[in-house]
């Protein structure tokens, strides 16, 4: 006679690669899974990725002499925003500190704001 496993008992399936389906265990960053059997990544809070605006707009140009744009990157408090922030790429980042820099020393810019 053949033996046929009983209904309560778990079954081995070729799919995933021999993890185990659903979200049980680990818990915190990897909670649910895909498909595949892989964990999803799940991220908190960060949204979209920015985009270089120097980059994206080629006419875009850094100068000192362009007070209205470097205010953009300077905060309230006269401090130079990071690059996290505003989401300007390090090469374009270099480049806007030293055009602040220039704006200021030639009173384009104030250094600080009251």
């Amino acid at each position: 006679m053949s033996e046929q496993p009983s209904q309560g008992a778990p079954q081995a399936s070729s799919e995933g690669g021999g993890r185990p389906q659903g979200g049980g265990g680990g818990g915190g960053r990897y909670q649910s899974r895909d498909g595949d059997g892989r964990p999803k990544r799940r991220f908190r809070g960060r949204g979209r990725r920015k985009v270089c605006r120097f980059c994206a707009d080629k006419t875009l140009t850094l100068d000192y002499k362009w007070a209205e744009l470097l205010e953009d990157f300077v905060s309230e408090r006269g401090r130079i925003v990071p690059s996290r922030t505003t989401g300007t790429c390090a090469k374009h980042q270099r480049r806007l500190k030293l055009a602040i820099k220039q704006a200021r020393n030639v009173a384009l810019l104030p250094y600080s704001r009251s």
